[in-house]
């Protein structure tokens, strides 16, 4: 497959139409947005959506912290374009950038708050991409990660691999002409960190009080919010 950028370019049309039908996305979604735990509707506050493609995460944080300032980024163009057709406040921000080129597109820190959906598992490095996002956090900020993970259990991977090849992949070969996208999906998240590693990637950033949280629905044990906190007081 193309880079991943490009394989979500060429599908950006119809992916609204795709996680509209899958059970809980949005739900999901806005579920890790609030347990980002900040205070009075986020007055004040300046967010990061960082991998908002066509603009669900950014509803999300937005129905959840009205109030706050969020900039939303995506590598993909075609996704960005999705998100900018629909109507958003003054107040959401959309920036064409991959994560380690965001300080290129004028976008800097420090953030009270960033949220990364489906992010981590398509970065070249994790390390460096986890990194990234801690040091663009305030002191005492929250990251909260919304991300697939089934490594660490065989009933989650044996239930993601059925819902894949019966569900995802026959839908997005049908709505696009092309399965590619989602037997990478597939794959990727196969060989995606457990939630351990990936709580570990977390705690050698730097981060503390990580934690996983689940989500309801098929995909319990499947999708989850893990959250890490920048310590106050670091530079």
């Amino acid at each position: 497959m193309s880079t991943v950028p490009e394989a979500f370019d060429r599908h950006a049309a119809v992916y609204d139409r795709l996680v509209g039908a899958n059970p809980g996305y949005h739900e999901h979604l806005a579920l890790s947005a609030r347990r980002l735990g900040l205070a009075d509707r986020g007055a004040g506050l300046r967010l990061l959506d960082m991998g908002c493609g066509t603009g669900a995460s950014t509803a999300a944080l937005l129905a959840a912290y009205p109030e706050a300032e969020i900039v939303a980024a995506d590598a993909s163009a075609e996704m960005l374009a999705e998100a900018r057709r629909k109507p958003w406040p003054d107040t959401v921000t959309f920036v064409h950038a991959p994560l380690d080129g965001l300080a290129e597109a004028g976008v800097r820190g420090p953030f009270d708050g960033v949220l990364a959906a489906y992010l981590v598992r398509n970065l070249p490095d994790r390390d460096e991409g986890i990194a990234t996002l801690t040091s663009l956090l305030a002191p005492g900020a929250p990251l909260a990660l919304h991300e697939y993970s089934v490594r660490d259990s065989l009933r989650s991977r044996l239930v993601w691999t059925v819902v894949a090849w019966t569900v995802i992949i026959p839908l997005g070969r049908w709505h696009s002409g092309s399965s590619d996208i989602y037997r990478y999906l597939w794959r990727s998240v196969l060989a995606f960190d457990g939630v351990s590693a990936l709580t570990r990637r977390l705690s050698a950033a730097g981060l503390d009080a990580v934690q996983v949280l689940p989500v309801d629905g098929w995909q319990r044990g499947i999708v989850h919010t893990v959250l890490g906190r920048r310590p106050a007081g670091t530079a």
